[in-house]
């Protein structure tokens, strides 16, 4: 668990979900004293909503950060921060129902995340999602959930895990330089780790068009995941 380590903490967390529902990851990062990325955890999350994603990601790290320590949390989820700042207090007035006197959507790791924040000092912060020059922070948790949700294995800075790479929902212009510098070298696989292949463990789509089924090795593409033959097409 992160510790007191000054009088506050700046993070931001972020889910993803290829399809909603489809293969949903989440993801949590913490900065330093510089708002670089310090510390920070993705997961897998196999089947799930946009909404379970976001959720899912600010409960994690609630749970990593310790209860006293101050935290300016930076989303870019309307419905996720809503849920938590100003819905919630009538959920739990109405017995966890909505004004229309339906069961509250998520109701677990809502109740959850308000067990989490009881006691505690949180500022929540909107910030727009995949915008050029955009919040660094948002701009990293929204790169780990997106390669979580894609790839469903966990990641982070404990696993010794690389930086995430760009989202494919991201504009260029706000993607670090150096993930550009593979399609400016002519498509070579062997110049950077974008050549890695794994194994899809969702039937997907190609940025091509065609698909590819669970199993198929697939790469990092132009626009996402996709055949390893048309990494370079948008070169």
């Amino acid at each position: 668990m992160i510790g007191p380590m000054r009088e506050r903490v700046v993070a931001a967390c972020d889910g993803a979900s290829k399809g909603n529902p489809g293969p949903a990851g989440w993801a949590w990062v913490v900065a330093d004293e510089t708002e670089t990325p310090a510390r920070w955890e993705a997961g897998p999350l196999g089947r799930a909503t946009n909404n379970v994603a976001e959720l899912t990601a600010l409960e994690r790290l609630l749970t990593a950060v310790a209860p006293d320590v101050p935290l300016e949390i930076r989303m870019d989820s309307q419905y996720a921060m809503k849920a938590v700042t100003t819905w919630l207090p009538g959920w739990k007035r109405n017995g966890w129902k909505t004004s229309a006197g339906k069961p509250v959507a998520n109701q677990e790791l809502v109740v959850r995340i308000d067990e989490l924040l009881d006691g505690r000092t949180v500022d929540f912060r909107y910030v727009p999602a995949h915008q050029v020059d955009g919040d660094r922070l948002n701009d990293f948790a929204d790169r780990a959930a997106s390669q979580a949700a894609t790839i469903q294995e966990p990641a982070g800075s404990d696993h010794g895990s690389p930086e995430p790479p760009p989202s494919p929902d991201t504009p260029k212009a706000s993607r670090p330089a150096k993930a550009k510098s593979p399609r400016r070298s002519g498509g070579s696989s062997s110049s950077s780790s974008s050549s890695r292949t794994i194994k899809a463990k969702f039937p997907g789509r190609c940025m091509c068009g065609r698909p590819y089924a669970a199993g198929a090795d697939i790469a990092k593409n132009d626009q996402g995941w996709g055949h390893p033959e048309c990494r370079t097409a948008g070169a």
